[in-house]
Order: C-alpha cells, then sequence, then structure tokens
C-alpha cells in the first residue's frame, strides 16, 4: 500500500529561516526519493530559474498520521546536486567527519512561546499577566496556558521516535521549553528542525502560533534561549574536568564569530539580565546562569561531564551552533601542545577551579 511522505525543509526566509513542508504519495516498498521544489516561492531562487531539489536526510514515523506515514527532512540543494547557499546542514557533515575521533555530543534545551491574537498565549487581552515567579515548572489554574499543546507535541516526538528528554515550563507566562539529545552535531540539527515542524505542525490545531523570537515581549520578561548542552570523549571520561575547562577557553577565543551566529536579536536578550551573561563579555563559571558558560555542579563535582552554553538564541540554526561549538572546541583539542595558545581567561579558569568541591559525588 502506498504511503504518505511529508517532506520537510528549511527555506531562506531572512534573517531567521523558517520550515516548509509538502506531501508526496509514495509507492508501496519503495523509500522517499529525491524530489523537488519551486525555490523562488521560499526565497531561494528566482523565477526564470527555480527548480530546487529535496534530498532526504533523515526519515522518522509521522506521529499525526497513519502507521505506515513518515516524516522525511530534507537537505536543500542546487539543481546540479551541490549545497544550495541556505544549506547549513553541509557544513556540519564536514565538521563532524573531520573531528570524529572526538566523539562531540550535544543536548539542546529549546524555549519557545506561544502566541495568540498577537499576544503571548494566556495574557490577558489589556495589560499583563502576574510578574513572573510562578510560571517556571509550574502547575494549576490559568497559569499555566498551552500545557495540552506540550502534551501532543511530547507525544508526538516520542512516537517518531525522536531523542526528546523532557519539557518543562519557562519563566515567562506562555513560554515553554523541550529538551532534546544526547545525539551528533548532524543528528542534533535533523532531529531539532523536526521536533520544531512538529510543535507547529501540532499548535495549528489548537489555533495558535509557537514563536521562537529570542526576546518576545520587550521589558522585564525572559527572553528566549537555545542552551546547548556539549561533550566530548575527553569531557566524559575520568579526569575530564581539564578538558572541560579547555573547552571554555577556547569558547573564549571566538565570542564574536558565535555570536554573530547564535541566532538574530541576542542583543536584546544577553544583557546581563534574566538569567544571561551580557552579549559583549564572555565568561564561565561552576552553577552560574549569569554566565556566557556554565558548568553544572554535578559536572564540577565529578570532575567529568559536559558544559552548557548558554548563548545561543530559541531561533537559532542548530546545524550552525553544532558546527561552530564543535570547530571551536575540537579543534583547539587537535592542535599540537607546542601550538596551543596560553588560556585567553586564566582568572576565570581559577575561579572556577576555586568553586569546583574537592569532594566527589554520583551525579543526578
Amino acid at each position: 500500500m502506498s504511503y504518505q511522505a511529508e517532506y520537510i525543509w528549511i527555506d531562506g526566509t531572512e534573517p531567521t529561516r523558517k520550515l516548509r513542508s509538502k506531501t508526496k504519495i509514495v509507492g508501496d516498498g519503495k523509500k522517499p526519493p529525491v524530489w523537488g521544489f519551486d525555490g523562488s516561492s521560499t526565497n531561494q531562487a528566482t523565477g526564470h530559474f527555480s527548480d530546487c531539489v529535496l534530498m532526504p536526510v533523515f526519515t522518522c514515523p509521522d506521529p499525526l498520521r497513519g502507521p505506515n506515514d513518515v516524516l522525511v527532512m530534507c537537505e536543500v540543494l542546487n539543481p546540479d546536486m551541490t549545497p544550495h547557499a541556505t544549506n547549513t546542514r553541509a557544513a556540519a557533515v564536514e565538521a563532524q567527519k573531520k573531528y570524529a575521533s572526538q566523539e562531540p555530543m550535544f543536548g539542546i534545551e529549546q524555549e519557545y512561546t506561544f502566541f495568540k491574537d498577537g499576544r503571548p498565549y494566556g495574557w490577558p487581552e489589556v495589560g499583563f499577566p502576574a510578574p513572573q515567579g510562578p510560571y517556571y515548572c509550574g502547575v494549576g489554574g490559568s497559569k499555566m496556558p498551552g500545557r495540552d499543546i506540550v502534551e501532543a507535541h511530547t507525544l508526538a516526538c516520542l512516537r517518531a521516535g525522536l531523542a526528546i528528554e523532557g519539557t518543562n515550563a519557562e519563566v515567562m507566562m506562555g513560554q515553554w521549553e523541550f529538551q532534546l539529545g544526547v545525539l551528533s552535531p548532524v543528528m542534533m540539527g535533523d532531529q531539532m528542525w523536526t521536533a520544531r515542524w512538529l510543535l507547529e505542525r501540532i499548535a495549528e490545531e489548537f489555533e495558535v502560533e509557537v514563536s521562537f523570537d529570542a526576546k518576545p515581549v520587550k521589558g522585564d520578561w525572559n527572553g528566549a534561549g537555545a542552551h546547548t548542552n556539549f561533550s566530548t570523549k575527553a569531557m566524559r571520561a575520568n579526569g575530564g574536568w581539564s578538558a572541560i575547562i579547555a573547552g571554555c577557553e577556547a569558547l573564549g577565543t571566538r565570542v564574536d564569530e558565535h555570536i554573530k551566529n547564535y541566532g538574530v536579536g541576542i542583543e536584546e536578550r544577553l544583557t546581563g539580565a534574566h538569567e544571561t551573561a551580557h552579549w559583549s563579555k564572555f565568561s564561565y563559571g561552576v552553577s552560574d546562569r549569569g554566565s556566557s558558560i556554565r558548568i553544572p555542579g554535578g559536572v564540577a563535582r565529578d570532575k567529568k561531564g559536559y558544559l552548557e552554553d548558554r548563548r545561543p538564541n530559541a531561533n537559532m540554526d542548530p546545524y550552525v551552533v553544532t558546527r561552530l561549538i564543535t570547530e571551536t572546541i575540537c579543534g583547539a583539542a587537535a592542535k599540537p601542545a607546542a601550538a596551543k595558545k596560553a588560556p585567553a581567561k586564566k582568572t576565570a579558569a581559577k575561579k572556577v577551579a576555586k568553586k569546583a568541591p574537592a569532594k566527589k559525588a554520583a551525579r543526578r
């Protein structure tokens, strides 16, 4: 029996790319083939030469349709089968191949905000809700709008076989988060874009919009980020503390490049308030949500594990972020010892080492 394949791709909208999709009926026993679309309607081509290619790269069960139907995440290629200018996955593939021996792995905490009728979901038509405080991981009453959508999305991700790890309500009313991982750089991008598509598609059924804006509401309200957890084989091994500190130091050598590629509106979100470091300053510390890079307390106790880059926006491209972090940290680790520069932030390194408890304890 033939089945439905929902082809999903990333368009060329600026400054933040959007998801597109369309359905192909595929014959029984056949795999989703290479397909195409009109790039002139997605900001990816001109009308006089508009064909773009959809190359399937990740397939999973479609939890919204029948048992045989699938979701197909695609790369966008030019007619000559080279990567399209908007294709950020191809560079992530190269970075993953180059540093495969270090086994880079990611987990991303994707925040987002529900909107309805031009305002955050659940907010009053006039004025504002109660100040931030009761919403983070809250329960009960009218202060938790959107939970039904979150539950439907979580179940859909599980049925699709995505590596969803959890969900929670965030600090601002109408704002939520899901966590995905632990995955390789490219697979993180494939699954994150698929999970985002499922979220927006499910929200359609509730007549609610999903916003990944970095600062969805101006003023004294939290922004929306995509905190990115990263580790290598060396960081995860016993005695990985020195590799974690080296990773933090490496990130401090390419601050401007990362900030420019961590999503639109980062200056509005990374103000130094609302659990952020200022976008123009780099720092790291143990259990410090006001730093650029947080080393979780449990990691400091175990002296191994991972680091959390708190700078990426909710609207970041996961292919770009995972590539940059992999290139920066793994690239520094791959340099011969004699060629490595002195630590860029000696004072920060001392500060972290001082904060790290000497006594080991089991990770939570």
